[in-house]
């Protein structure tokens, strides 16, 4: 059979029948890095311009990248509402520091202690989510840790003790962290690489704007009802949630290769809690250990590295320390702080998404029509990082130099507004580039991501103002800016060199039939 034989092509993206000659297209292996063109003569799905789909989804109907657009958009809404609940479990109670701090007899920088207990063990908890929802799937594990949540948040609202608020935030802790990592690994399960950074960035928004959007009901709350209902409302929020996932959200972890299940109801079997494991896969303590080889690609551990600080100065700052500097400033109240910070950061991240996932999913188009050797280089993604990280120290900049030299409110709140515009540029990139790298390992790779912006975004309580205090709030913005590019210099370096690394290291040897 020559190489120039055609095949007849069943897009189910268009819903036409293509020819493709299959020397030109092929199907990319699950890393997305190179094509494996497979046999001449191969039938090959496209997407709706012509290009192989990538992955290739197989003839099962099971397969979660051949469920239909409408439930695939379902499944991305409810896990980026999700990860939006992560955060605001976390940060609601933030512009309520002072009525919390008077009622434990505290200081409002000893309050803030209790979001970053919070952060930290939310850091720590997907490492054990993770292996479970590998092996037993990703739907249940999401709804027995929405359950924590919920109770553990009810618990914070009625915690008479400072220790029993200590004690249930690091539950709530330990429940909201696979929020973040299951919905991204969800998000890689059915989207194809040319749909997966504009999925990417719809999940980076919901999750970066989850603790700008906090401070709005939370300053409303803390000031005229009690601080106790900044927990009561994400306890609430999180059981809708469960409702919502228990009849709504199917199973996407999928064996690539399994044998398909006969089934003339597909998506309803997918429904099941139990019943779902891949056959052969068996839970082993190894899986608990294994998923820390991540943080030895350097590709994944230094953007990691680069996001975790942008983050942690764009968002992360501003939320911790907005209710102390709000009210020695400009006298604001509870809902005066919850407005200004959550509007502002909210306008700059929703702008910065309507930029990102468009560039990003554009600039992998744009290659992949350009190349005709069937090579899928990644590192394209990167170069869409520019624009956020240009403004991102300028924001934090107008932000430092604002506080310092008492601006009107609207100084400081342009500076985060614009450092958001520009972390949600950075997000969408960081995670659709290393989605793309390591596509079976998402879940792993998220954990890198969320232990990274959660272990250095709960040291900001304790340095934020006292530093700002001590050398001056413009010379703390000057050095966290200097901070933030060097740890983007190798970002840089990656967008020209990071396949020949990537190449160097190999690809993880498990998982990767996921």
């Amino acid at each position: 059979m020559s190489s120039k034989e055609v095949g007849e092509i069943d897009d189910k993206s268009s819903g036409q029948d293509h020819k493709v000659d299959v020397s030109d297209a092929g199907d990319a292996e699950s890393q997305g890095v190179h094509v494996n063109l497979g046999q001449s003569g191969q039938n090959l799905k496209l997407d709706k311009t012509g290009l192989p789909l990538i992955p290739q989804p197989s003839d099962d109907p099971s397969d979660p990248l051949n469920f239909p657009q409408w439930l695939k958009v379902a499944i991305l809404l409810q896990v980026s509402f999700l990860a939006l609940l992560g955060p605001l479990n976390q940060a609601t109670v933030n512009p309520a520091f002072v009525p919390l701090a008077a009622h434990f007899h505290i200081s409002t920088v000893e309050a803030s202690y209790q979001t970053t207990i919070a952060i930290a063990f939310a850091g720590i908890g997907s490492f054990i989510w993770v292996p479970l929802a590998n092996t037993y799937g990703r739907r249940p594990l999401l709804l027995f840790t929405t359950l924590i949540a919920a109770a553990s948040s009810l618990g914070s609202g009625n915690a008479n003790t400072w220790s029993q608020l200590i004690a249930t935030r690091v539950l709530n802790g330990l429940g909201t962290s696979s929020f973040f990592t299951l919905g991204a690994g969800m998000v890689s399960d059915t989207f194809f690489l040319h749909e997966r950074g504009r999925a990417m960035g719809i999940f980076t928004v919901f999750l970066t704007n989850s603790a700008h959007v906090a401070p709005i009901p939370g300053g409303f709350l803390g000031q005229f009802v009690s601080y106790r209902w900044c927990y009561y409302l994400p306890a609430i929020l999180d059981m809708t949630m469960f409702g919502v996932m228990f009849f709504c959200l199917p199973e996407t972890l999928y064996l690539r290769g399994s044998t398909p299940v006969v089934t003339d109801k597909p998506i309803l079997r997918r429904m099941k809690l139990w019943g779902l494991r891949p056959k052969g896969k068996h839970l082993k303590l190894s899986d608990f250990f294994q998923q820390f080889i991540m943080f030895k690609y350097p590709t994944v551990l230094l953007t990691a590295l680069y996001y975790s600080v942008t983050f942690t100065l764009s968002s992360i700052l501003p939320a911790v320390t907005s209710a102390t500097l709000f009210r020695r400033l400009y006298k604001f109240n509870a809902s005066q702080t919850g407005l200004a910070l959550g509007i502002g950061t909210l306008i700059g991240s929703t702008l910065g998404e309507l930029l990102g996932g468009v560039v990003v999913d554009r600039s992998m188009y744009l290659s992949r029509k350009s190349k005709k050797d069937g090579v899928i280089v990644p590192e394209v993604r990167l170069h869409g990082i520019w624009v956020g990280a240009v403004i991102q120290p300028i924001g934090l900049l107008i932000w430092g130099f604002c506080i310092q030299y008492k601006t009107p409110y609207i100084g400081p709140t342009m500076g985060f507004s614009i450092m958001c515009f520009a972390i949600q540029i950075i997000s969408t990139v960081v995670y659709s580039y290393n989605a793309d790298c390591y596509r079976p390992q998402t879940p792993e790779i998220a954990q890198v991501l969320n232990f990274g912006r959660q272990t250095v975004g709960m040291t900001t309580g304790f340095w934020a103002i006292p530093l700002g205090d001590k050398i001056g709030f413009h010379w703390m913005a000057v050095t966290m800016s200097l901070v933030g590019i060097v740890t983007l210099l190798p970002v840089v370096f990656f967008m020209f060199h990071g396949k020949t690394i990537r190449d160097r290291l190999g690809v993880p040897k498990y998982n990767r039939s996921l």
